[in-house]
Formats: C-alpha cells, structure tokens, sequence
C-alpha cells in the first residue's frame, strides 16, 4: 500500500467551547454534550475513510478559562502522540482560539504535521450549526498529504467558515457570524469550497533536517498597555509599576503613534531602563508598526520601545510569554528575537 492509499490517522482533542454542547429539548439550555452524544451527532465522522480517535477533556473547558498550563497540556498531548497520527484537530471555543493557535505555534518548534484549531458558533446539536462543516473539513485538512506523503500544511490554524488560516496571524472577529475570525495581514492558507484549495507559496515549512522540540516554558509577567485620549498618568505608571512585571505590549494608535506628553515618555524610558521590554503594537487589525515614520512615534524609539510590525496582539502577549520562559533574564535575546520572525507571526521586512 502506497503512502497516499494508506488510512490516514487524526487524533481530535476535544478541549470544549460551543461545538461541544448540546441543547436541552425541554429547557433550550446548553449543556456538555458526551462523547457518546456527540458521535450520535456526528456519525460522518467515523466514516470518512480517515481514522479518527477521540480524546476529550474531562472536565471540558471554556475557552474563557484558557491559559498557559492547558497550553502546555495540549502541546505535551500533541508531542506525545506525534509518531502515531497523521494530524491533529482540537475543538476549542471560539473566544480565546487565537490565543491558544498562537501560543501553540511557539511551543511545537519545527512542526511538521498539521494542527487544526476549530469550533462553531452554534452548538452541534443545533439544526443550523456550522459545527459539522467546520470539523469534518479540519479532520480533511489535517489528514491530507502530497505525492511522497508529507503534510500538505503542517502548521499550527485555525480553520473556520471555509477558511484556513494561520493561527497566529488569527483574531476573533465577529461573535455573531459563522465567519467569526480573520486574519487580516495574511492571506488564508487554504479556501474549502467544493473542493479545498491549497496555496502552497503561503505554508511555513519545517526544516526537515530537525526534529520536532516541545518548548513549554512560560513567564506570565507580561501586560497591555492600551492607549486611548485621556489616558491618565495614573494609570500608565500603575501598569508599569506592576511588581515583577518583565514585558508590555503597547497598543498604540495607526502606524504606531502614541501622545507626545513628557510624562508618557518619561514612564517608558523608567521602564526601559529597568529592564522591562515594551513593544509597540497597533490598535489597528490591519497593517503594520512603523516605528520613527511619525514625529509621535519617534518619542517612542527615544524611550526604548522596540516595534512588532504587523504581529496581532495574541501572537505578541503569548511570544513574549514564550520567549521569557524560554530565555529567562537574557533579555537582550528577548529583544531580539521579539522582532525576528520565528513560525510565520509578522512579516519583518529584509533590508
């Protein structure tokens, strides 16, 4: 049996969110659906010609409960069954899916299978809920191999209302819509209609040389500093002031503009100068940092803050995370690699 006529093989990580529950008949509550349940629902799902096996959370989880020791739990999951399958899918719920995509992509170094995030905005047991599409195409996507049996997109997505996207290029978009996320510095890696067309020229390929490295260490002493008109001195320096606090992401206006008050300068070059790295983020969901472009952006360079291109702000907080649990109080290669391009995040221009 060739590579391409083999069974392919996904492991579905069933971690909870809306795709995970059911409706009562009687009251119209949602509840956690049961794995038994959800095949009754979803019996396509053992039948597609892919093997598919099951692993949920017990107890399932809301996305809103998210953070970086179930991160970690997933990562190890995936690493300590990556031999067995061909891919991956993990139903996650909607709210802080990106977060979790990109936190992943940092963690599984040199990924060369697929990992798909997914989830829907109805509950599977609703008639109209896009949580059948959205699966069942994820499980096709994580399954699918070229000619010589490689991964036709081994990366950490996102995959939602036809569209694969990056998942650390990825943020929630709409809480209504089937069409709840996009990816809006990065064009999609793959489109599912009638058929599931791929764009190769877009995928981030491993290095075939190095093996997978699960990198799991995290330091949460990071923060977001939103500027808005009015901010009070008060508040900057209460943020800044936080006790062990080691990075900020600094979400600015436009290409990276923030006021031109002394006391805001100042308060960034005290941070600065106590080792606390501060990276400049627009507020905009598209388009990019462009740091000294602006007279009130050139303040900002002055007072040591680095800029994050065009990174959005989930793949930023859990990078920095990422990097100071990794590096520990190297933070001079914390800067560094904050502005380097490790897994596809932001596009750094090569001059």
């Amino acid at each position: 049996m060739s590579e391409r006529e083999k069974i392919k093989s996904v492991l579905l990580i069933f971690t909870g969110g809306t795709i995970s529950m059911t409706q009562d008949k009687d009251t119209g509550a949602l509840r956690p659906a049961d794995m038994k349940q959800f095949q009754e629902y979803m019996p396509e799902l053992f039948h597609s010609g892919i093997r598919v096996d099951m692993l949920p959370f017990d107890p399932l989880i809301d996305s809103s409960d998210m953070n970086p020791p179930i991160w970690s739990k997933l990562a190890n999951l995936i690493y300590d069954n990556y031999e067995r399958y061909d891919g991956f899918v993990i139903t996650h719920g909607t709210d802080t899916m990106a977060y979790t995509a990109s936190a992943l992509s940092f963690m599984l170094e040199n990924l060369g299978k697929p990992v798909i995030l997914t989830g829907s905005q109805l509950p599977i047991g609703v008639l109209r809920s896009d949580a059948k599409e959205n699966l069942l195409t994820a499980i096709e996507i994580a399954a699918e191999q070229d000619e010589e049996g490689n991964a036709v997109v081994p990366e950490v997505c996102i995959f939602f209302e036809a569209r694969l996207y990056r998942g650390n290029r990825c943020t929630k978009k709409n809480s209504e819509h089937f069409a709840a996320f996009k990816s809006y510095n990065y064009e999609p890696l793959a489109i599912a209609g009638v058929h599931i067309h791929y764009f190769p020229h877009l995928v981030n390929y491993p290095d075939t040389k190095k093996p997978l490295r699960l990198r799991t260490k995290i330091d949460q002493n990071v923060a977001i500093l939103k500027l808005f008109p009015g901010i009070s001195e008060k508040t900057v320096k209460a943020i800044l002031g936080i006790e062990g606090l080691r990075a900020v992401v600094i979400e600015t206006y436009g290409a990276g503009n923030a006021p031109s008050d002394a006391w805001l300068c100042e308060a960034l070059k005290t941070a600065a100068e106590k080792d606390i790295i501060i990276v400049n983020k627009t507020q905009c969901v598209s388009g990019s940092v462009e740091m000294g472009r602006y007279e009130t952006s050139l303040n900002l360079v002055e007072a040591g803050v680095i800029g994050g291109n065009d990174i959005t702000t989930e793949a930023l907080i859990t990078k920095m995370m990422y990097l100071l649990g990794e590096n520990g109080d190297d933070t001079q290669t914390v800067r560094r690699l904050l502005q380097t391009n490790l897994c596809g995040e932001m596009t750094v221009e090569v001059s």
